[in-house]
């Protein structure tokens, strides 16, 4: 019932519209069982009479009834599709817009094919319910019951034995139109893996030639392939069995019919125009048992898309706002974590921080450095709130980050990542992203500030080059000093520089390297390295081992200490 009440409620915005679908479609049910009955008043009254005007009279209407049938079905169709769509879009809106709010620990557990099926086929099977689900249930009843009324208005034994078929009927195309549809299922579910296989190794073509492993993705595709061409034989075989079937019975409530009146005929329990209105009656009430038929599947379907839906929309995010959050103010950006404890769900309780303490002075440009898990990233990502500590106290020049707007401190926060993201659109709007309102002017002084500028000006489209998606049409080195300018735009007190030059050649390090000192002017850094020679001028190092501080101090201090520091500074030596 709470189902149905939370479905019902995407109604309400469009009441008007459904309820001019729903009434043209029962004006349109009626006009449907109207024909039969002008054609037995035809033949047993103006045909026998030779009423030429009374016949001219009944075509008349019979084009009228044809005329507004047509009207109403396009009414029908066009509003009742345009509700359905509209319907659509308002639980696309809030289930983007839910996501939104959702937590890392979301993203981190759900995976992105899952989420966009949920936004494009779910929702589309959605509205494919309600706007056919109501309508074609209340055409079904309405047209088969009005039918019925009528027919035993003209003749209860025939109407009686018409009735016997249609059990059988709506047996038949629910069993069997279910396994059909189970076909149609797997068929599918082989299309989306043949895809995953295609996209997976177009993607990742320069893998596959560099192992030299295109026959290992030729032979996993071409098993893709096997499995879609089986699963469309077998649906292709289904179909035949059930459209076989339904051709059958169909023929079978005609021959009962025609049979039946014949019989009652001859035994003077009907008359010859009853049998003909019987007749027309049968054609009237196939499609309602065929649209009953759909309707249960589909309502199956949509019941099933509709309760994925609301599973997300239930989802609480793990991080959310205190009621009296105020937006951050930052003044000095000192930043300060106090016996910090942190674990991740996934990782069965075990501490990636652990009573961590730590001051960064504002202004200042800190270094993280450790080994790989040693929860350096983890430690930036607490900061930006991103996830929720256990326990302990974050603060900005004092003021616990639980007690801010999540957007204030997103705003104040600029990331430079080691993977970078891109979005497939062009060089100005990515860096837009960085400030909407951005001038040309000040996109191209960023640019120069990320030691970018001679590059993209010498592109024949410049700032309107597309970068493709995920920026694959930029070097790694381009890409990062992209997402320098992005930040540099966005002008946040506090910069993140997260091991943005781990992968790259010395002369990309050392552009990004200056590209960064040029944003960072004036601004609390904190840098997270891999080359350990990117940060040897730092303020001060902080060494991680196990998500707590083991040693601090400026590198020639660590160096005298000759501990944990020391030891990864001998072993990346080599990279100065």
């Amino acid at each position: 019932m709470k189902l149905f009440k939370r479905f019902v409620a995407y109604y309400k915005p469009f009441l008007n519209l459904f309820i001019l679908d729903i009434s043209v479609a029962t004006f349109s049910s009626v006009l449907s069982i109207l024909f039969p009955m002008l054609t037995r008043y035809l033949l047993n009254k103006p045909i026998p009479e030779r009423d030429y005007h009374g016949m001219t009279i009944i075509f008349a209407i019979m084009i009228a009834v044809y005329i507004i049938q047509a009207v109403s079905n396009y009414v029908r169709i066009r509003w009742g599709h345009i509700l359905g769509v509209r319907m659509e879009n308002k639980m696309r809106e809030d289930l983007f817009s839910h996501l939104q709010t959702l937590s890392f620990s979301y993203f981190d557990k759900t995976k992105t094919g899952t989420i966009m099926s949920r936004i494009s086929n779910d929702l589309f099977q959605i509205a494919e319910v309600a706007h056919h689900g109501p309508e074609d249930l209340l055409i079904s009843i309405a047209t088969i019951i009005g039918a019925y009324i009528l027919m035993f208005f003209i003749s209860v034994p025939l109407a009686l034995v018409s009735l016997i078929p249609l059990p059988f009927m709506l047996f038949y195309g629910i069993v069997f139109g279910h396994r059909m549809k189970e076909k149609n299922r797997a068929v599918r579910r082989s299309v989306a893996n043949i895809n995953v296989d295609a996209e997976n190794s177009i993607q990742g073509i320069r893998e596959v030639k560099s192992f030299a492993q295109e026959n290992f993705q030729k032979n996993k595709f071409e098993a893709s392939n096997v499995k879609l061409k089986e699963t469309r034989e077998a649906m292709y075989k289904q179909m035949a069995s059930y459209h076989a079937g339904i051709g059958f019975m169909r023929d079978l409530y005609y021959l009962v019919t025609v049979a039946g009146g014949a019989l009652l005929i001859a035994f003077g329990y009907a008359e010859l125009t009853d049998l003909l209105t019987f007749v027309l009656y049968v054609s009237v009430v196939l499609p309602p048992i065929d649209r009953l038929i759909n309707f249960t599947e589909q309502l199956q379907q949509g019941i099933a898309s509709f309760e994925r839906f609301t599973e997300v929309m239930d989802i609480k995010p793990e991080i959310e706002d205190e009621k009296d959050a105020k937006e951050l103010v930052v003044k000095d950006a000192t930043i300060k974590f106090d016996d910090v404890s942190f674990s991740y769900e996934s990782r069965s309780g075990e501490k990636v921080t652990s009573n961590l303490d730590l001051v960064i002075p504002g202004g200042s440009r800190v270094a993280i450095v450790g080994e790989s898990g040693a929860g350096k990233t983890t430690i930036v990502s607490l900061l930006a709130r991103f996830y929720e500590r256990d326990k302990g106290s974050i603060t900005i020049d004092g003021v616990d980050i639980k007690n801010v707007t999540q957007e204030s401190l997103h705003k104040a926060i600029g990331f430079v990542q080691q993977n970078v993201f891109l979005f497939d659109a062009s060089i100005r709007e990515n860096l837009r992203y960085g400030k909407s309102d951005a001038t040309d002017e000040e996109l191209w002084k960023a640019l120069k500030i990320a030691n970018l500028y001679d590059f993209v000006k010498g592109l024949p489209e410049g700032l309107d080059t597309e970068v493709g998606e995920r920026g694959t049409r930029l070097s790694g080195g381009q890409k990062q000093r992209l997402s320098i300018a992005r930040v540099f735009l966005k002008n946040p007190p506090i910069l993140i520089f997260d091991e943005a030059t781990s992968s790259l050649d010395s002369e990309s390090e050392a552009l990004i390297q200056d590209a960064f000192n040029n944003i960072s002017k004036g601004k609390t850094s904190i840098v997270i390295a891999h080359r350990l020679s990117t940060i040897v001028d730092c303020d001060k190092i902080f060494v991680i081992e196990k998500g707590s501080v083991k040693e601090a101090g400026n590198h020639q201090e660590l160096l005298a200490k000759n501990g944990l520091y020391a030891r990864l500074y001998n072993v990346k030596r080599d990279e100065l």
